[in-house]
């Protein structure tokens, strides 16, 4: 996918970004369908077991991942007081599955399948109908066109 392309799910514009030959997907567009809106994201990062879920993905995908700063972390979530920004949680692991990105194209991204986590976490329905299946498409049709 070039920088930048949308794709139009249910009458929902999300934006996907290429990193490195990944695709990274806009929570910020996910969230545009709620009343919340963006500020799901926090929420949803600071979830102990979504913290559970990234953790493991970087430490599967990322051989840069601060694994010991991670277990701070997680002995951290679940109090009360605990906050956690996505750019914090990149910076203080060296994450590569979340993006932040500022300018023409900012916000927040995620990797294909951590963004299926979130459309999770939002809605089943909207992980069902709105992402997962639209994105599986995505994917079959860039690999195919190489």
């Amino acid at each position: 996918m070039s920088k930048g392309s949308k794709i139009n799910v249910n009458d929902t514009q999300i934006t996907v970004i290429s990193e490195n030959k990944i695709d990274f997907i806009s929570l910020i567009d996910m969230t545009s369908v709620f009343n919340e809106g963006s500020g799901l994201i926090g929420k949803w990062i600071t979830n102990k077991n979504t913290l559970e879920y990234v953790g493991t993905w970087e430490k599967i995908n990322n051989p840069i991942f601060n694994y010991p700063e991670f277990g701070v972390i997680e002995n951290e979530a679940g109090v009360n007081r605990f906050i956690m920004s996505v750019g914090q949680w990149i910076k203080r692991t060296n994450a590569v599955g979340l993006l932040v990105k500022a300018g023409r194209f900012g916000g927040t991204y995620a990797h294909k399948d951590i963004a299926f986590h979130f459309a999770m976490w939002l809605s089943p329905e909207f992980q069902i109908s709105k992402v997962l299946m639209p994105c599986l498409f995505i994917r079959d049709c860039h690999s195919k066109n190489g």
